[in-house]
C-alpha cells in the first residue's frame, strides 16, 4: 500500500500504521494504557502551553516519517517545537521533536526496536518509553544512528528531558494512583 492509498482508507480510532507499505492495525488500547496517556498529556500540556514551546498531540494522529517509503506511525503522544509547528497539519509531516510510547505487556503494533530505529533515522530528537508493568519511564536521546543516551526513571526520580527542559515530572505522578 502506498502512503496515498493509506490516506484514502476510512478514518478509524484504532491504532494503525503503515510500515514500508504494509498496513498494521491493532486492537484498541487497555484502560490502564489510556489512563497513563491521559495523565502524561494532562501533565505535559500546561507546561508546553504556558511557555509557548509548541504543540502536544495525542494518538491517533498519523506521523508521516517517509512518504516515498510508505512509513506512517502513530505514537501515543508527540511534541512538535514551535519553530517546526508548520509541519503539523491534518497529520504530522516529518519527525516530531519528541515521541512517547506507552508500552503494554503485549505490544500491539510492530517491534519496539524497529520503531525506535525509525524515530532515530528520521530525526526524532527524543523518545520516551513508558513501561506499564515496571512503572518506569526511559528517556532515549536519539541521533540518526540510533540511541545516543538512555536514562531510566522510577518513583520520585524526575524525568530528565532535553526537549522539554524545565519540565518537572516523576513516574510516581503518572503511576501513583
Amino acid at each position: 500500500m502506498t502512503t496515498v492509498e493509506y490516506f484514502q482508507t476510512p478514518e478509524t480510532v484504532l491504532p494503525r500504521e503503515l510500515a514500508y507499505g504494509v498496513l498494521r492495525v491493532a486492537d484498541a488500547p487497555t484502560t490502564y494504557h489510556q489512563r497513563v496517556v491521559l495523565d502524561l498529556a494532562l501533565t505535559i500540556a500546561p507546561f508546553v502551553r504556558e511557555r509557548r514551546l509548541g504543540e502536544l498531540m495525542i494518538a491517533p494522529l498519523d506521523v508521516i516519517l517517509d512518504v516515498d517509503a510508505a512509513l506512517v506511525v502513530q505514537p501515543d503522544l508527540l511534541f512538535v517545537a514551535e519553530a517546526r509547528r508548520h509541519t503539523l497539519t491534518d497529520c504530522m509531516n516529518g519527525a516530531p521533536d519528541l515521541v512517547v510510547e506507552v508500552l503494554s505487556p503485549h505490544p500491539r503494533i510492530g517491534y519496539l526496536q524497529e520503531r525506535v530505529g525509525w524515530f532515530a533515522k528520521y530525526g526524532v530528537r527524543e523518545c520516551w518509553l513508558v513501561d506499564l508493568p515496571e512503572k518506569s519511564i526511559a528517556v532515549l536521546t536519539l541521533n540518526q544512528h540510533g540511541v545516543e543516551h538512555r536514562t531510566l526513571h522510577r518513583g520520585h526520580n524526575p524525568v530528565q528531558t532535553r526537549v522539554l527542559e524545565g519540565l518537572h515530572l516523576t513516574p510516581l505522578e503518572i503511576f501513583g494512583w
